[in-house]
């Protein structure tokens, strides 16, 4: 099928339809026009009004609060454009909800980001665009192409020309070192690693840092900041230890219960997101600074669309 003729068309539901319509803009396409919404009863419906027959389509819709509601509108635009004929159907999922729910952790406890992947998949999918998941193995979850992009560089040159040789990236835990030292190489600067113990059985977890941070300014580095307890807690840490200042940045703000009054209350000078998830009003605080995540997210679809290779923008570290 040619669907270069067809051409790219971008939609999307009602998670993040701005981030959606600024991809249209660094692709230079018209958003597309579809109607999702409820009846009385709660029922969600979608209406699609333009012509999708043998085109490319691209669904920006990541699975936030209220995830149910985001993932079930993602699962019924599917299931219209398969019926509609469009070509080829991605779904762009800047945050993937159920994330860490990844594995078993205890007897009987479902694996949702699997069951997630498999509804994804029977709907009639045919890639998936994404950035970030909390647990990298989550691609295998699909039996389809998944293309799994990166906020990192997004990050790290927001802080590219305000860093100095005093800076140290940090890492909230020993899971995310890799993802903190791919921060830091992209800036030439050291890593920190905070690790978290509990010496005994019911004695509090004790917070110690790996690395000098002593008179630095130090940059925590994280995918998902949800109620933002453990990274202003590593922050306060940070301080302790003789930081000079603290900043953290991070892909998903997910932001529930009261992450922002921690962040506000915090040590934390300046916290930098990205717009994978929208910032509702009154969760827009000082603190919080936002970059775009739709330059590398338009290009992603173009290069999918030109039929180019999309493992340029997975091999930053190697073209900055």
């Amino acid at each position: 099928m040619d669907l270069n003729r067809g051409g790219i068309k971008v939609f999307s539901g009602n998670a993040n339809m701005e981030l959606a319509k600024n991809i249209c803009k660094e692709l230079k396409v018209p958003f597309g026009c579809c109607e999702v919404g409820q009846f009385s009863d709660g029922e969600i419906f979608v209406n699609i009004n333009e012509t999708v027959r043998g085109c490319d389509v691209f669904i920006i819709q990541p699975t936030c609060s209220p995830v149910n509601d985001n993932l079930m509108e993602s699962l019924i635009l599917i299931d219209a454009f398969k019926r509609a004929s469009a070509g080829r159907i991605n779904a762009v999922i800047p945050y993937y909800g159920y994330a860490r729910q990844d594995r078993k952790t205890k007897a009987r406890e479902p694996i949702t980001a699997k069951l997630v992947a498999d509804l994804l998949t029977v709907s009639g999918i045919d890639r998936v665009v994404t950035m970030d998941l909390h647990a990298g193995q989550i691609q295998g979850y699909f039996n389809l192409p998944v293309d799994h992009l990166s906020g990192v560089p997004i990050l790290a040159e927001y802080f590219k020309d305000i860093v100095d040789r005093d800076t140290v990236i940090v890492s909230p835990d020993l899971g995310g070192v890799t993802r903190a030292r791919n921060f830091a190489n992209l800036l030439d600067l050291p890593i920190a690693i905070i690790e978290k113990r509990r010496p005994k059985a019911n004695v509090s977890e004790v917070m110690n840092v790996i690395g000098d941070i002593e008179g630095k300014n130090v940059i925590i580095v994280d995918d998902i900041i949800d109620t933002a307890g453990t990274i202003t807690k590593a922050a306060q840490v940070l301080k302790n230890f003789g930081a000079k200042s603290v900043y953290a940045c991070a892909t998903h703000p997910v932001l529930s219960g009261p992450a922002v009054e921690r962040i506000q209350d915090s040590v934390i000078e300046r916290f930098i997101i990205t717009d994978t998830i929208p910032l509702a009003e009154d969760k827009k605080i000082d603190k919080l600074e936002i970059v775009s995540v739709a330059p590398i997210f338009a290009e992603a679809i173009q290069r999918i669309h030109d039929n180019e290779s999309v493992s340029i923008l997975f091999d930053w570290y190697k073209e900055w």
